[in-house]
């Protein structure tokens, strides 16, 4: 990429329909222009279009988007211009297990996602110290009751509000959100957990598969919804486990599977390779 000029990231959804890759290459050559990445899909099931395109052009994104505004109108598109690599604000929402927001905070530390974390907030105190060590503010709300919750939830949007959050990450967050926290924001939460659902729920999922015999162990990071653990899924992954791995092998290798699948979901997101079509995502690896 040419140190003169930005580097920008385009995604869009709109009605199937001749004539949108022909108008989006022309505006791009209008604007000096050069397209360093693209990738394209046409969903039967719904008849939407999804693109994705990496454009390198010397121009601010304000005359970007009054390019585009025409274009966008005439295809009915909702679109996102953003800066390629720039760091999404996150909110992390964790409870005591810490395995995911370890791999969160180092990998942001590390320069290896693409997010930027002002605050870890958790109903338990559990992993104060962790944020701490990676220099992350922490904050503790206990939450014993619906009035609880409904408070907490109403410091949430605060918070949202004041730090321009754009991503919110359940990081093995083990209390539900309420549907209109969900419904507000939806798009916008992104939640993991073990690949055993919609078996083995409640208290040590691990051990219930362990007593079962199970043979593969996974994760599933996914879009929250006002429907407990069913929303749009982001990514999954699964390992293979023997008859002779101990009920502690097994959570070993489940959080993991945890950390790994629920990272790859957010540099995804941040990167703008994530697009909904109905109950499915689009990924544009």
């Amino acid at each position: 990429m040419s140190a003169s000029k930005e580097h920008w990231v385009l995604t869009f959804v709109c009605p199937d329909q001749k004539g949108i890759v022909h108008a989006i290459s022309g505006a791009v050559v209008e604007i000096g222009g050069n397209i360093t990445e693209s990738q394209q899909y046409t969903s039967l099931d719904t008849g939407r279009f999804f693109m994705r395109l990496q454009i390198e052009a010397n121009i601010t994104k304000e005359a970007f988007g009054k390019q585009f505004e025409e274009i966008a109108a005439r295809f009915n598109m909702t679109y996102v211009l953003d800066h390629v690599g720039r760091k999404m604000k996150t909110l992390v929402l964790v409870s005591k297990a810490g395995h995911t927001l370890n791999d969160l905070l180092f990998r942001q530390r590390s320069g290896l996602l693409p997010i930027e974390i002002p605050l870890v907030v958790g109903n338990h105190p559990d992993l104060a110290s962790m944020a701490e060590f990676y220099g992350i503010n922490f904050e503790h709300i206990k939450i014993d009751s619906g009035v609880d919750k409904a408070q907490f939830e109403r410091h949430l949007r605060q918070v949202i509000e004041k730090e321009n959050i754009e991503l919110i990450v359940l990081a093995r967050y083990m209390q539900i959100l309420s549907p209109q926290f969900c419904s507000d924001y939806a798009g916008r939460i992104i939640n993991i957990h073990h690949s055993f659902l919609p078996g083995f729920k409640g208290a040590n999922p691990y051990a219930q598969a362990h007593a079962r015999g199970v043979k593969l162990i996974g994760a599933t990071a996914h879009f929250v919804t006002e429907d407990l653990d069913e929303g749009p899924i982001i990514e999954q992954n699964v390992t293979r486990v023997e008859h002779s791995d101990s009920k502690q092998l097994l959570v070993e290798i489940g959080q993991d599977a945890e950390s790994k699948t629920l990272t790859q979901a957010v540099k995804w997101f941040a990167e703008h390779r994530v697009l909904l079509d109905g109950q499915r995502t689009i990924i544009f690896r």
